[in-house]
This record gives C-alpha cells, sequence and structure tokens, in this order.
C-alpha cells in the first residue's frame, strides 16, 4: 500500500504515531492496576489478539512457552501484524506495542479478558515488559523489533522467510509482576479455555 499515511484509516491503533511515552509512561506507573494477576495478565492481553484472528478466519493455533530466565513467548499462525509502505516506500508497522489500543484503552466498556478483568491492549504488555521482542511473519515480509519498558530500541529488523505467517511476542515480565508458578500455571490454563476458536499449548521448559 503506496498511499499516504495521512489518509490510513485507524481501526485499532492511529497509524500516524510511532512511540506514545506519556501514555506508556502512565502504564508503568501502575502495575498492579493494568496488569491485575501480574505475568497471567500479560499473558491473555497478548493471546487475545491471535483469538480475535482466530474467530476472524477459519481458527488458528497459539503456543505459549515458559522460559527458564522468567520470560515469556506466545506464537500464533494468523496473518501477522498489519505492515504498509508509506508515499515515500518506507515500511510502517501498525504501532500496536507502543501506543494505545484504540478499542480498548481508556474505553469505559472495554471487553473483560478471561480473568475477568477489562482488555487494554498490547502496549500494557510491552510497556510492563523489561524488554520485548516482536517477531512477525507476513506474505510480503517478515522483520523483528525489540522493545525496552515499550520503547523501540531498534528498526524493523528483516529475517529470513519460512513460508509460514503468524507473530511471536516474546517478553520478560517487569520483576514486580507476579509470575507463573504453581496454582498461576493452572488458573492461566484455565482461563485459555475461553476462546474456543483458538487451539491452545503451553509449553512449560522452565524445570524444576
Amino acid at each position: 500500500m503506496d498511499t499516504p499515511r495521512a489518509s490510513w484509516r485507524n481501526t485499532t491503533h492511529d497509524w500516524a504515531s510511532t512511540v506514545d511515552l506519556d501514555h506508556l509512561a502512565h502504564i508503568r506507573r501502575s502495575p498492579a492496576a493494568f496488569a491485575p494477576g501480574g505475568t497471567v495478565h500479560l499473558i491473555l492481553e497478548v493471546v487475545a489478539y491471535a483469538a480475535d484472528e482466530a474467530e476472524s478466519g477459519n481458527g488458528g493455533h497459539c503456543r505459549i512457552t515458559l522460559l527458564p530466565d522468567g520470560s515469556v513467548a506466545v506464537a500464533d499462525d494468523g496473518r501477522g501484524t498489519d505492515t504498509r509502505r508509506d508515499e515515500d516506500g518506507n515500511i510502517v508497522k501498525k504501532p500496536v506495542m507502543a501506543t494505545k489500543d484504540l478499542r480498548f484503552f481508556d474505553h469505559p466498556h472495554a471487553p473483560a479478558l478471561p480473568d475477568t478483568h477489562a482488555r487494554r491492549g498490547m502496549s500494557v504488555v510491552a510497556a510492563l515488559s523489561t524488554w520485548l521482542v516482536h517477531t512477525n511473519r507476513r506474505l510480503d515480509g517478515s522483520w523483528t523489533q525489540r522493545y525496552e519498558h515499550g520503547v523501540p530500541t531498534t528498526g524493523l529488523q528483516p529475517v529470513a522467510d519460512d513460508s509460514t505467517t503468524g507473530t511471536t511476542v516474546h517478553f520478560l515480565p517487569d520483576e514486580r509482576l507476579p509470575q507463573v508458578h504453581g496454582p498461576l500455571l493452572d488458573e492461566l490454563a484455565r482461563h485459555l479455555q475461553s476462546w474456543q476458536h483458538l487451539s491452545l499449548q503451553i509449553e512449560d521448559r522452565r524445570g524444576t
């Protein structure tokens, strides 16, 4: 889509924005408010996007991997995050990590996630993660980008095409947030059953 960015219609995020530092700082000041339940809630925020994709198509699969360093990787097989070219040929990806989701954040009637807490959007995950790596695979190209506390620290870095599509969000939750251990792991598994259109798998690589 080599058209002026100003003409792009905003649906979930504002294409004219790249990073909303005030928005990210607002989230970081209140981790308990934006991630009630800690890491479990952040995982649900990510999976909700894969569930949206699955529901609008013909289903889908999502794998959640809990890693030894405390990080979490959520990978789906959807179409990937929307990426376009502007009138100058520059690649522009929808700013899902560093700006607010216009449908949910600050919306008084935002839908609840399976943990009964309001859905706010992917920026909550990015802002409340020490680091986050977003890897995106689409039919027209693949790339990865790193964030720290929601702020991009790299540009879009091309990755080799492997003939698949989908998104992987790999993040290390803020140390102030409860991690996924014991009963919280069982709670996460119960919550994930709420998404009927999405096949879900949890892989725990943390050992004992």
